[in-house]
Order: structure tokens, then C-alpha cells, then sequence
């Protein structure tokens, strides 16, 4: 795929997570009113795609609770202000291993797994215009934590957001995944062409340099869209490295918690400087509407 920058770009804000961070930034979304809220202020920012997770309202530890999926997009919906929906489906594979000698059983703090119906129950009931697709197994982060995606798992998943009218985006931690993927649109499980978000620097999948990320972006197809982001103190490098590249660009206080150095950030902040370092660079960043456009979405009310 030749470098060639992309001039109409789309920001996704990826809202609150599923990581620990609920204790490290007081703007980080616990309630389904708090993280719809925060969703609706970045997309008064600027933001095209709202990435929502839910977290239990008072401890903050991620959850997959139907009803909370249900609240926030709901308030999202009702809100005045018009966004693209899009809701995680990654959760439900978490394994969690016993010691080094003794694997199994495994660890039931921590552990979470789930089957593909159950995974994909939330999409069924709200009908976003995206749910992501975790394209692949992944040693992640801690040392005996794995996030779990098999093959058959991903098929499953897979024909159910298609069948549901649900454009998947498939999340990406490293080349392997994008093979796979292709490998999901040649079997016709997902529909062509596909939505990828190109995901660098988690532990431990694709580091986040730039020959790593170019080695990514030259494994999406040409007809594909894709998006792109970076952890940590690199989210906004990798604003104007997706939007070079010919991508779009993920930002929000899953992968980021940090405004500038000392200064935590909320979503309607890092969405507002990433549009600042987007149209610096000569880009226009487009609307919802426009998304749906380009990706052939619908948009629904809930059933």
C-alpha cells in the first residue's frame, strides 16, 4: 500500500475501557449516565465513532451487563447531538492461568469466559451501528492473563454481527490478526470491505514504532478502511502517523489518560487536540453521517 495521507478523516473516541485505570484519573467513566455523558461531550468535540465499554457504577472493574449497554446507548441516542455508535464485544475471553507449575484450574479472579451468543447478546439488543471484533488470541499485559479468541470463536462472532445488520471492526494487536482477518472475509463470515483498527503498543502484541506500524498498515487491504492508535504518551503521535499513513484516528481515555505531561485529560479534551494536530496537517475531520457514508452503516433504533 503506497503512504498517501488521508484528507478526510474520522476521530473514534474510545470512551472508559476495560483496563484499571478508574482509580488513576478522576475523568475516567464509572455510571452508564457518566460514560454516555462523557461519549456525548466528545462527540460535541469532534468526534464521529463512540467506543463504549460499561464499568460496575461503583467499584469500576469492567462488566457486560446487557442493561448497562442498554443505558448508555439509550442516553447516547436520546442525546441532541448525533454520533456513531460503537460497542465493544471484547469481553467474555479472559483467562486467567494458575502458577507456572500448576495452570489449571484457572484462576477464577480475573477469568471471564464466555460463549459467542453471550458475547454478542448486548449487540443483539442494542443494534449499534459497530461492535469490535478482537481478531485474536493474545498474551496481554499481565503474566498469566490471555486474551482468548479462537479461530472458531471468531467465525462464530463473526456471522452473528453480520447477520445482525452490525458492521464489525476488527481490532488488530498484530499482523497476525489482520491475516486472519482476511482470512474471515474470504470464508464470508465478515463482508468486504472491512473496518480495521490498528492497535500499537499493547503489551504484548504489535510495539508501536513507526516500521511496526507501517508493516500493519501494509497488510490492510487497499480497499479497507482503517484506524489507528498508540498508548500512553503516544495516542496524539499517532494522530498525525494514521492520518499520513491514510487512516483515521482512535483517541479517549482507554488508551490514554494524559492531556499534556502532569495534566490528566477528559474525552471532549484529547478528541479536541486531536483535531487540532488533524486539521494542522491539511485534513478535514468528517461527521457521523459521513462515517456512515463511507461504511455503509445504518443506524438503529434499539429492538
Amino acid at each position: 500500500m503506497p503512504l498517501a495521507m488521508n484528507r478526510e478523516v474520522f476521530i473514534t473516541c474510545a470512551v472508559t475501557g476495560s483496563g484499571g485505570t478508574q482509580d488513576k484519573s478522576p475523568h475516567v467513566p464509572r455510571s452508564p449516565q457518566q460514560i454516555a455523558d462523557s461519549a456525548i461531550a466528545a462527540a460535541k468535540a469532534g468526534a464521529a465513532v463512540v467506543h463504549c465499554h460499561v464499568r460496575d457504577p461503583e467499584t469500576g472493574v469492567p462488566s457486560r451487563d446487557p442493561k448497562m449497554f442498554r443505558e448508555v446507548t439509550d442516553r447516547i441516542r436520546d442525546a441532541e447531538v448525533d454520533v456513531v455508535l460503537n460497542l465493544t464485544a471484547g469481553m467474555g475471553g479472559d483467562m486467567v492461568f494458575g502458577d507456572v507449575e500448576h495452570p489449571l484450574p484457572v484462576n477464577p479472579a480475573g477469568t471471564d469466559m464466555a460463549g459467542a451468543s453471550e458475547r454478542v447478546a448486548h449487540v443483539a439488543e442494542c443494534r449499534p451501528e459497530i461492535c469490535t471484533l478482537d481478531c485474536g488470541t493474545m498474551n496481554f499485559a499481565e503474566a498469566d492473563y490471555v486474551m482468548t479468541n479462537t479461530p472458531g470463536m471468531l467465525t462464530a462472532m463473526g456471522k452473528m454481527m453480520t447477520d445482525l445488520g452490525v458492521k464489525p471492526e476488527i481490532e488488530a494487536f498484530d499482523t497476525g490478526h489482520l491475516w486472519y482477518a482476511k482470512q474471515l472475509v474470504k470464508d464470508g463470515v465478515l463482508d468486504s470491505p472491512a473496518l480495521v483498527q490498528l492497535c500499537m503498543g499493547v503489551p504484548w502484541g504489535a510495539p508501536d514504532d513507526l516500521n511496526t506500524f507501517m508493516a500493519m498498515v501494509n497488510n490492510v487491504p487497499e480497499d479497507w478502511t482503517f484506524s489507528a492508535f498508540g498508548l500512553g504518551r503516544n495516542q496524539m503521535p499517532y494522530v498525525a502517523a494514521a492520518v499520513l499513513a491514510g487512516g483515521n484516528v482512535r483517541v479517549g481515555l482507554e488508551d490514554n489518560l494524559m492531556l499534556d505531561k502532569g495534566v490528566l485529560g477528559t474525552n471532549e479534551q484529547l478528541v479536541g487536540r486531536a483535531v487540532e494536530i488533524i486539521e494542522r496537517l491539511g485534513a478535514r475531520v468528517i461527521g457521523p453521517q459521513e462515517v456512515r457514508d463511507k461504511l455503509g452503516l445504518t443506524k438503529r433504533a434499539p429492538v
